[in-house]
C-alpha cells in the first residue's frame, strides 16, 4: 500500500445535476413517489472489495487517500499501479486496471475499468484523467447511478475544472435502462458547485422514443439551496376560464422569509397576480397569500344574465360580482410567553361570488361566510385562556348579510379546573362577549359557570354527582332594549346532573375465535329548573343536531343566550367484541334514548318545544365482517310519531393492496338524503379505474361524477379523468376533462387530478384511512423554511 498525501475525489455533484429535484414549497400534504413498479436493482452493481468507511461531506476532506495495487512500478516521483488498483478516502472508492500519477506535475491516467463509489452514487467510466495542482479532471464514456435516491444515466465525456465542470450528451432518468419510458438528454450541462447553479443548453424531455419537450436554454440548481428563480408551471383549460397558464417565480429573500409571485393567465378572465410570503421567527411564523385580478372579463361576458338571475329571485344587487375581483389571507401563528400562543386566521373576499368563480369542486359552494379571528391564547396545568376576535364575511351571493351570525369583538373566555381532593373536583367556566353587526344591533354578554363535582369510580364502574350555577348577564345597545324590558337582562339557575356507568366483560368464543366482549350501560339524569327567557337575545345561540352526544349533555343549545330546563333521564347501553389475538374491535353497538318527566317550555325560535315522555331512539353500530370489509350505521327512531328522523349505512371494501370501494347513504328527516359511491378498482398491478356518483335524492341533484382510468408503471403514471360536478348554486352542472401525466423524480404535466382522486375517494391512498390530524402549529426556533420546487 502506497500513501499520498491528496488526491481530488470525483465531484459527484457533476452527475447530480441532472437528478437535481429541491422539495417542494408545500410539501406537507404531498406523498412520496410510489416506487412499487419498480424492482430493487442496480443499473451499475456495487463494487466488491472497497474497503470504504462512512464518513461523508465535509469530513472526508482532511483524511488521506490510500492507494493500492497488485504491482507498483516507476519512480518515486512518477509511480505506476497496475492491476487491482484501488483508492479510498473516507466513504470514497476509485477502481482501475491502471494508474500512472506524476507527484512533480500533479497529473494522473487512470484507463481500463474505471469505477467511482460513494454514498450518493456509482459511476463506471473509459478513461479518467487530470492535473492535481490546476484541479482539472476528464472522463471518457461515463456511466452513472444514483444510490441514496432514484436516478441513472451516462455522458459521453465530463470536464471539470475545480468548482466548476461541463457534461456532454448527458441523459438522466429514473426508470431501468431497458425500459426507458421517460429520459432527459442535454446537449451540454454546465455545472458550478460553488453557487450550487447548473445551465443545460438544448435539452430535450423523451417519452418513449417521442421528444414531448425542446428547452435551448435552462438555468436549474444542482442541490438543496433556496435561490431565486422560476417553479414548475401550472397549465390547463377550461370553459369558464379558457388557457389557463400560471407561472410562479420563487423569492429567496433571506433565510427566514421568502415569496413567491404568480402571474396567471387566463384567455377568457384576463392576467391575474398572486404570491404568497411566508416567514419564520424564533417562536412562530406565518403565511400572507393574495391573488388580483383587475377587470375579470367574466363580469362584462356574464352582467346581463346575472342581473336577470338577481331580479328573477331578489338576490341583494350589492352581491354582484365586482369588476376587479382579489382575495387575501394570513394564518400564522406566535409564542409570546410561557404558555401562551398569538394565533390569526385572516381571510377577505372582493365579492361574495368569488369563492364559486375561483372553485371548480363541490367544497367550494359549501361556505356561506368566511371565517377570520385572531387571538392569543393560554394554558396551564389546570387552566385555560384565551382573548380573542372573529368575524364573518358573506360568501354567498343569495343571501342578505343580515344572515350572518354577530361578529365577537372581542371575546374572553377561561376555563378552570383542578380536583380538591381524591374524590372532589371543582371549575368555572367563564365567558365575556361584545356583539357587534353592521346590520342588527348588538351587546355584550357574560357568562360564569362554576361547577363542583363528586367522581368517584372503581374498576369497573363510575359515579359522577355534579353541581352547578349558571349566570348569564347583558349589557344590551339602545334598539334591543324594548324587547328586553331592561338594559341588562340576566339569568341564574342550578345545574343538577348525575352520571354512572357500569363495565360488564366476558370471553366468549365465535365461529372459532376468541373475543371480549362488553356491556356498558350507562345512565344519566338531568335536573334544570325552568327560568323564563324570551326577553334574553339570541346572539349566538342555535339548537344542537340531536344525536348520540346530546344523551349526556346539560343544554340542547349551543351558545348562553338560552339554557334548556329539563327533567329527564338517559338510559343507553353499549356493547363490544375484541378479538382476544390482536386486540381488533370486531363489532360495536351502542343504543339510547331520553325520558322527559316534564315538558321543557325553553326553545328558540322555530323549534318544537319537547313534550313529556320519550325522545327518538339513537343507535349506532359498526361490524368488521372480516379484514377488508367493515360496515356501519346510525338510525333515530321517534316512537311518539313512528317515523325516522335519521339514518346513514356506510360500508367500506378493500380490494387488493391498493383497491377500495365505498358506499355511503345519508338521511336526515325534512333537510337531506344523498348517496355517495366512489371506488379505485385495480384491473392488474398498472392499470386501475376510479370513479364517484354522489348524488342528492332529497333535491333530484348530482353533485358529482367522477369517472376515469389510471396507468402507472415503474418511473411514470398518467390519468385521464372525466368529471361532471355542481358548478353553482342555482344547480347548474359543469363538465370537464382533465390528463395528468407524471414522470416521477421530475415532476407533472397537466391539472393536479391526484388530489382531486384523493379528496373524492376515502382510501384513495390507503394510509388516508388511519390518518391522525396534525396537532397545532406552534413555535419551533430551529424550524427553516422548506425548499421550492423548481
Amino acid at each position: 500500500m502506497r500513501r499520498i498525501p491528496r488526491l481530488s475525489p470525483l465531484p459527484a455533484c457533476i452527475v447530480l445535476a441532472l437528478a437535481a429535484a429541491p422539495t417542494p414549497a408545500h410539501a406537507d400534504d404531498e406523498r412520496p413517489e410510489d416506487w412499487k413498479l419498480c424492482p430493487v436493482q442496480d443499473t451499475i452493481p456495487a463494487f466488491a472489495n472497497t474497503g470504504t468507511s462512512a464518513v461523508t461531506g465535509g469530513a472526508r476532506v482532511d483524511l488521506p487517500t490510500n492507494i493500492e495495487g497488485d504491482q507498483l512500478t516507476g519512480t518515486e516521483a512518477a509511480p505506476q499501479f497496475e492491476g487491482n488498483v484501488s483508492l479510498s478516502r473516507g466513504d470514497q472508492f476509485l477502481g482501475t486496471d491502471k494508474l500512472v500519477f506524476d507527484s512533480e506535475t500533479g497529473t494522473y491516467v487512470a484507463t481500463g475499468s474505471v469505477r467511482y463509489q460513494d454514498s450518493g452514487m456509482r459511476v463506471v467510466a473509459d478513461r479518467a484523467e487530470g492535473n492535481q495542482e490546476s484541479d482539472s479532471h476528464d472522463l471518457q464514456n461515463v456511466r452513472y447511478q444514483l444510490v441514496s435516491r432514484r436516478g441513472n444515466g451516462g455522458a459521453s465525456h465530463i470536464a471539470m475544472q475545480g468548482a466548476r465542470g461541463s457534461l456532454y450528451d448527458a441523459t438522466y432518468s429514473t426508470c431501468p435502462p431497458e425500459d426507458r419510458n421517460w429520459e432527459l438528454r442535454a446537449q451540454r450541462i454546465d455545472v458550478d458547485t460553488d453557487s450550487g447553479m447548473g445551465i443545460a443548453r438544448n435539452a430535450t424531455l423523451r417519452v418513449g422514443k417521442v421528444p414531448v419537450l425542446y428547452v435551448p436554454w435552462f438555468p436549474f440548481p444542482v442541490d438543496n439551496r433556496r435561490r431565486t428563480g422560476l417553479l414548475y408551471p401550472g397549465i390547463g383549460s377550461s370553459g369558464r376560464n379558457g388557457f389557463d397558464w400560471r407561472q410562479p417565480i420563487y423569492l429567496n429573500l433571506a433565510p427566514h422569509y421568502d415569496a413567491t409571485i404568480t402571474p396567471r393567465y387566463m384567455s377568457k378572465r384576463g392576467l391575474q397576480l398572486g404570491g404568497e410570503f411566508r416567514y419564520l421567527t424564533s417562536g412562530g411564523g406565518g403565511t400572507l397569500d393574495f391573488a388580483y385580478l383587475p377587470s375579470d372579463d367574466l363580469v362584462s361576458r356574464e352582467r346581463a344574465e346575472e342581473d336577470a338571475e338577481f331580479l328573477a329571485h331578489g338576490y341583494p344587487l350589492e352581491n354582484r360580482r365586482k369588476e376587479d375581483r382579489a382575495r387575501f389571507g394570513f394564518e400564522g401563528t406566535q409564542s409570546v410567553a410561557d404558555g401562551w400562543q398569538a394565533r390569526a386566521n385572516l381571510n377577505w373576499i372582493s365579492d361574495p361570488r368569488y369563492l364559486e368563480d375561483f372553485s371548480s369542486n363541490v367544497e367550494g359552494l359549501a361556505p356561506y361566510s368566511l371565517y377570520s379571528n385572531i387571538g392569543v391564547y393560554g394554558h396551564g396545568r389546570y387552566w385555560e385562556a384565551g382573548i380573542m376576535a372573529d368575524h364573518q364575511q358573506l360568501a354567498d351571493y343569495t343571501l342578505d348579510e343580515k344572515i350572518l351570525p354577530h361578529d365577537r369583538l372581542p371575546r374572553g373566555y377561561v376555563h378552570w379546573q383542578r380536583p380538591l381532593r381524591n374524590w372532589l373536583s371543582a371549575g368555572v367556566d367563564g365567558e365575556a362577549v361584545r356583539f357587534h353587526h353592521p346590520e342588527r344591533p348588538g351587546g355584550s354578554r357574560l357568562d360564569l359557570k362554576p361547577w363542583v363535582s363528586l367522581p368517584l369510580q372503581g374498576n369497573s364502574w363510575f359515579m359522577t354527582p355534579k353541581l352547578a350555577w349558571r349566570y348569564t348577564g347583558y349589557q344590551l345597545d339602545d334598539a334591543l332594549v324594548p324587547g328586553a324590558g331592561d338594559a341588562s337582562p340576566s339569568r341564574s339557575l342550578p345545574i343538577v346532573s348525575f352520571d354512572a356507568g357500569v363495565f360488564f366483560d366476558r370471553s366468549t368464543t365465535i365461529g372459532g375465535t376468541s373475543f371480549l366482549q362488553t356491556l356498558e350501560p350507562r345512565l344519566y339524569y338531568l335536573n334544570v329548573p325552568y327560568r323564563e327567557q324570551d326577553h334574553l337575545p339570541l346572539f349566538d345561540t342555535r339548537p344542537m343536531t340531536f344525536s348520540w352526544g346530546q344523551l349526556f349533555r346539560d343544554n340542547r343549545d349551543t351558545g348562553a343566550d338560552r339554557q334548556t330546563d329539563a327533567n329527564q333521564l338517559t338510559v343507553a347501553i353499549s356493547t363490544r367484541l375484541l378479538r382476544q389475538s390482536d386486540g381488533r374491535e370486531k363489532f360495536s353497538a351502542s343504543i339510547g334514548q331520553i325520558r322527559y318527566f316534564d315538558e321543557s317550555r325553553v326553545t328558540v325560535p322555530g323549534e318544537v318545544p319537547v313534550e313529556r315522555g320519550k325522545s327518538a331512539w339513537v343507535g349506532d353500530a359498526s361490524w368488521s365482517i372480516n379484514d377488508r370489509w367493515s360496515i356501519g350505521g346510525s338510525y333515530q327512531w321517534d316512537p311518539k310519531f313512528r317515523r325516522k328522523d335519521l339514518a346513514s349505512v356506510r360500508t367500506r371494501y378493500l380490494i387488493g393492496d391498493d383497491g377500495i370501494a365505498n358506499f355511503s347513504y345519508r338521511y336526515r328527516r325534512d333537510l337531506l338524503e344523498q348517496v355517495d359511491f366512489n371506488f379505485l378498482y385495480p384491473i392488474n398491478r398498472a392499470w386501475s379505474l376510479v370513479g364517484r356518483y354522489y348524488y342528492s335524492t332529497h333535491d333530484n341533484q348530482l353533485l358529482e361524477g367522477l369517472a376515469g382510468v389510471q396507468w402507472d408503471s415503474c418511473c411514470m403514471a398518467a390519468r385521464v379523468v372525466l368529471r361532471r360536478y355542481l358548478h353553482n348554486r342555482l344547480g347548474d352542472l359543469g363538465n370537464s376533462v382533465q390528463f395528468e401525466l407524471e414522470l416521477k423524480g421530475l415532476g407533472s404535466a397537466g391539472p393536479d387530478t391526484e388530489s382531486r382522486l384523493r379528496r373524492a375517494i376515502l382510501g384513495y391512498y390507503r394510509e388516508d384511512l388511519y390518518l391522525v390530524p396534525p396537532s397545532p402549529a406552534s413555535g419551533d426556533a430551529d424550524a427553516t423554511l422548506p425548499d421550492p420546487m423548481p
